[in-house]
């Protein structure tokens, strides 16, 4: 079989997209409700997740962890586990990690056990013939330590705060606006430490074959692990290869590369055979990663006619020593609302617990519902109704920077979720009873920045008319298999059966990688390239141009000619590499994703309980390229901003700083009776800026605004206002009459 007739398409995102593509393709598989290609794999328990594939003579590895929240390990009893049944080794290397790497890191996080930063630390790795072996070894595992713990900061009371002078802002004089305006709030909120809990635990199995490393593990962005995980080898990492083919779930814990990979990759070079190490669930919460606890404070001043003339927007937030990510709470005030003055706040306080890093909609997941909570309140003390407010105060541009919006559908979005969920009979707080239960209705924007990465995709056309789509992007229960393929499909008219798509390789191009909601559209946009390079080459050998051929069903056409695509082919294959890269679109335009989201709850009197009845929003995010994936991944978003509410609160022990509540017996999130029925409508939308494909992200967007629209429905049910995140049965009973 010959070689393929290799094409490559570059794109840099510094104009507004004019061909739209996806508007004049005829195949109708982009935007319409496509099942998953895998998802009869994924059903079936066919589909092989991290820690269910193991090559011949695999071990079994297990961490040994501090029990001390600060000081130094100073000896193990290295002797007596060696001694214990199965056991191959027992490692303490310097290169193991303190923490996982945060997102697009591209570099080893912090290394070396000895030094304890947080309980629960990993300080060591036991390697048996099997796993309960393993396990057993680690729990007798006894370190001697320099208890430091004395010294420790387990508490944000006790943190000193750093305050990054690129994080704040100041516009005008807020403090004099705030004085001055005829209404005003000053309020303070906060919100807990939360916990991914993904689906899938974190697991890697690695071993070497003729000096290189092979890593199955779950991870999200395997161009960054595989520079991570050689960083922290020492290594080049021409010599990694990672495989995540199936990822069961992330939510931003899996973007670095963490404690099991390295210490497999270790191990495995000791004891020369494939070491697997899968995490429990409390190893999971205790080691990865956690959303920030947060406190903010909040100033909102209107005028008589409810005109924002005043923003304040404060936020104190942890993370582990030396730790460059912080929560960015304060991401989408500066662009959401009017309002001449305006002053941005962000501090950082180093505490000796659990590294912070990404979850779901980094900053807007915690920063939105509480802004928008402290907007209700401005609306009740203006006498206006929420959904006015807002409508009153959006911009017409950036306020704080002047630059264009590539789109802003706010209102629209505002408007018609007022009209589809029955706004208009919102009763005045604290007067509708259904027996034992006070009902209230309560809204929310929901707003989340759009972000274009670097991406590179592999398509190509066969001989035989089918096509193969390769790209590292992973699919973390998102979609990736089912809108990558159909991408492919509808640019080079091929049913969407004779299109197979391949994901988590690193030996395949370059993706973008799976979070911050770019994956759809930088994974997307680079396959589109490479499916629209095989186009143009076939609108070549047509002898047209790429804007008058169209591709159906494997037929070409242009004008009144038509032929077979396979005959256009002759015996060739063609094979299209697309790279897309963000420019000056990004940086010459205000681009974000939109929405608004109501709910309705029920409150009952008597224990404090809350319902959450309905749930609705419409959002504006692009181009939606499948809606049943998109819809899914909505009601996901929606039910995460339920657990937020209601629910989701890592305690720590203020001795030690250890997890009380480490794993889903005791950190509570919803189950099927809190989630009730849930409305998700997409407005007709494009954005010419963000990407080829004029679409946006979607998984985040949902989770930014329904906390803030629970809590502020249960305001409206009670007449009582809850400042502190979640509102607990116990925190609504306090304030019952």
């Amino acid at each position: 079989m010959p070689d393929p007739i290799e094409l490559t398409l570059r794109h840099q995102m510094n104009s507004r997209d004019e061909r739209n593509l996806l508007d004049h393709t005829v195949q109708g598989i982009v935007g319409s409700p496509l099942d998953r290609p895998e998802g009869p794999l994924k059903v079936r328990g066919t589909a092989t997740y991290a820690d269910e594939d193991h090559p011949p003579g695999t071990v079994y590895g297990w961490l040994v962890r501090s029990t001390v929240g600060k000081g130094w390990v100073v000896g193990l009893n290295t002797s007596e586990l060696r001694a214990m049944p199965g056991v191959l080794a027992v490692i303490r290397d310097d290169r193991l990690i303190r923490n996982p790497a945060q997102g697009q890191a591209g570099k080893a996080p912090y290394q070396g056990p000895a030094e304890v930063f947080y309980k629960g630390q990993p300080i060591a790795v036991v390697v048996a013939e099997t796993m309960e072996q393993a396990r057993d070894a680690a729990l007798a595992a006894r370190a001697q330590y320099d208890d430091r713990t004395d010294k420790g900061v387990f508490t944000p009371e006790r943190a000193s705060y750093e305050t990054p002078p690129k994080k704040q802002a100041t516009q005008g004089d807020l403090d004099k606006e705030m004085d001055a305006a005829a209404f005003r709030v000053d309020l303070e909120y906060t919100t807990p430490t939360m916990s991914h809990s993904a689906m899938e635990p974190h697991a890697a199995v690695a071993w070497w074959e003729d000096g290189q490393l092979k890593v199955r593990g779950s991870y999200q962005m395997l161009k960054h692990n595989v520079e991570e995980l050689a960083d922290a080898l020492g290594i080049s990492p021409k010599k990694v290869r990672i495989l995540s083919p199936y990822v069961g779930g992330g939510f931003g814990s899996k973007l670095g590369i963490s404690h099991e990979a390295v210490g497999a990759a270790i191990a495995a070079q000791k004891v020369g055979r494939p070491v697997a190490i899968a995490l429990h669930r409390r190893q999971v919460y205790e080691t990865t990663m956690r959303r920030s606890e947060s406190r903010q404070r909040v100033r909102l001043a209107c005028d008589r006619d409810g005109q924002l003339t005043a923003v304040g927007h404060e936020a104190w937030v942890s993370n582990l020593p030396g730790e460059r990510f912080s929560e960015p709470v304060t991401q989408a005030t500066p662009f959401t609302y009017r309002g001449e003055n305006r002053l941005i706040g962000h501090h950082v306080g180093r505490l000796n617990i659990t590294a912070a890093g990404s979850m779901r909609a980094p900053g807007e997941a915690i920063g939105v519902p509480v802004t928008e909570a402290a907007l209700d309140e401005l609306a009740e003390a203006a006498g206006l109704c929420p959904v006015e407010l807002r409508l009153r105060n959006i911009p017409d541009k950036d306020p704080t920077t002047g630059k264009p919006y590539s789109g802003n559908r706010l209102a629209d979005c505002l408007r018609r979720g007022a009209e589809s969920f029955g706004w208009a009979d919102r009763p005045q707080p604290g007067t509708r009873r259904d027996g034992e239960w006070l009902i209230g209705m309560g809204m929310t924007s929901a707003i989340r920045v759009n972000m274009l990465e670097n991406s590179a995709a592999r398509v190509t056309l066969a001989a035989d008319g089918t096509a193969l789509v390769e790209t590292d992007m992973t699919d973390i229960g998102t979609g990736s298999y089912a809108i990558l393929t159909q991408i492919a499909a509808e640019v080079l008219g091929l049913p969407m059966d004779r299109v197979t798509t391949m994901l988590g390789d690193s030996d395949l191009p370059a993706s973008s990688g799976s979070g911050g909601s770019f994956g759809a559209a930088s994974a997307g946009s680079s396959v589109m390239l490479a499916a629209q390079a095989v186009r143009d080459r076939l609108a070549e050998r047509m002898g047209c141009d790429p804007g008058e051929l169209t591709l159906k069903d494997g037929t070409a056409i242009a004008g009144n000619r038509q032929r077979q695509i396979v005959d256009l082919l002759a015996g060739d294959s063609l094979q299209g590499t697309g790279e897309i890269e963000p420019g000056t679109t990004s940086q010459d335009h205000r681009q974000a994703c939109w929405g608004a989201q109501f709910a309705e709850v029920a409150v009952s009197s008597v224990t404090g309980e809350v319902q959450v009845r309905r749930l609705s929003a419409v959002f504006a995010t692009g181009r939606i390229l499948n809606p049943k994936t998109a819809r899914s991944q909505c009601i996901g978003g929606m039910i995460f901003g339920i657990g937020q509410a209601l629910h989701e609160e890592v305690m720590t022990d203020p001795r030690d700083g250890g997890f009380v509540n480490r794993d889903l017996a005791e950190y509570h999130i919803p189950a099927n009776l809190d989630v009730p029925h849930i409305d998700v409508e997409f407005l007709d939308d494009r954005d010419p800026y963000a990407n080829p494909m004029q679409a946006k992200g979607i998984g985040e967007l949902a989770c930014c605004g329904t906390a803030g629209a629970i809590v502020n429905a249960i305001a409206n049910a009670t007449g009582k206002r809850f400042h502190h995140f979640p509102v607990t049965l116990d925190k609504v009973l306090a304030k019952l009459d």
